[in-house]
């Protein structure tokens, strides 16, 4: 499972908030709810997202093991 925690600690480290993604970045409320829910994401948009926060694809998801 991909989880999104990191995203948020980054977005805090660097003072950037979800608003700022939706308007500035291009990415749609949905797709925040999606984040926030740790759903499927295209990558393009998790390519946004690093270009936005001048980060690496580590610094704001991590896959961890299903144990189910």
């Amino acid at each position: 499972m991909i989880k999104f925690d990191r995203l948020w600690d980054t977005m805090e480290k660097k003072k950037i908030s979800t608003y700022y993604l939706r308007e500035k970045c291009g990415i749609d409320s949905k797709t925040v709810r999606r984040l926030r829910a740790n759903d499927n994401i295209e990558t393009k948009t998790l390519d946004k997202i690093c270009s936005a926060l001048k980060c690496r694809l580590e610094d704001i998801a991590e896959f961890v093991e299903d144990c189910e």
